[in-house]
């Protein structure tokens, strides 16, 4: 463990590891928030939209919110660098420097470049912007309309579906262990952050599966009002027979995921 810390800490040091902890505590802030006003929407509380727009709003109606939304803008572009990093140079661990690890890391840099993109023209506006609903509908829309549309549009709903899967799958198997360094962390510490990594994954894994099965199914009936963002993919879990306490279970574990990243944030493997 230790010759494994060395090598990673000679690729980045204390750059990376800053990167890291700033992204990871940004991110955290979005999905607590996000889990706040999930669950708001299960109990009929509010007409909040319950994804990033209506987190980031949530944020600037608070003292000092135009400061809080850049912090996390500038968290978000600090997460974004730290994935580049992985790229350039590899992930933390004994087979970081793999090409499929890379390939993962340039995924991951180009997600959080959009979401830091998102949240810092937020920042820079007057708070406004259509919901994450309205932008996945008129984004598929175009996609449909395009030689082989709806095939695109099957394949990144396909894959969204899988990526949710593989993420609820790794939370439940706790493979996200390899990623924190809680080696002087007592006990208690550990087993309360394997239970945030499980619940929270699980929870988040569900939310991209559900995602990307809507889109899916917009692909399948070439109609892109079945398509889903955050929001409207929360609000379905209301309208299952399990009701509103299957959205409130799902809004937990979100806050749980959130508090998750604030852990990896406070004990990161870079």
């Amino acid at each position: 463990m230790a010759r494994e810390g060395t090598r990673t800490g000679s690729r980045g040091g204390t750059g990376r590891k800053v990167a890291a902890r700033c992204g990871l505590a940004a991110r955290g802030v979005l999905y607590v928030l996000v889990g706040v006003l999930a669950v708001r929407v299960a109990f009929g509380a509010g007409g909040e939209e319950a994804d990033r727009t209506g987190a980031l709003q949530e944020l600037a109606d608070k003292p000092l919110g135009g400061f809080l939304v850049w912090t996390v803008g500038i968290g978000l572009v600090c997460m974004m660098l730290w994935r580049l990093s992985e790229v350039a140079f590899g992930a933390a661990g004994p087979d970081g420097d793999k090409a499929s690890k890379r390939l993962l890391a340039a995924a991951r840099t180009v997600f959080y470049g959009v979401v830091a993109f998102s949240v810092l023209s937020f920042a820079a506006g007057s708070g406004g912007g259509r919901s994450g609903d309205e932008q996945s509908r008129d984004v598929t829309s175009k996609v449909l309309d395009l030689p082989g549309g709806p095939w695109w549009v099957g394949v990144i709903g396909a894959g969204i579906a899988i990526g949710g899967i593989v993420i609820a799958v790794q939370a439940a198997l706790r493979k996200f262990r390899k990623h924190l360094a809680m080696d002087q962390a007592s006990d208690r510490a550990r087993k309360a952050v394997v239970f945030l990594g499980v619940a929270g994954g699980v929870a988040r894994g569900a939310v991209f599966a559900a995602a990307g099965a809507f889109l899916l199914h917009a692909a399948v009936s070439y109609d892109p009002s079945q398509a889903k963002g955050v929001d409207d993919t929360l609000r379905a879990f209301a309208q299952t027979p399990a009701g509103p306490w299957l959205l409130v279970l799902v809004a937990a574990g979100l806050m749980l995921f959130g508090l998750f990243s604030w852990a990896m944030a406070r004990w990161p493997r870079v």
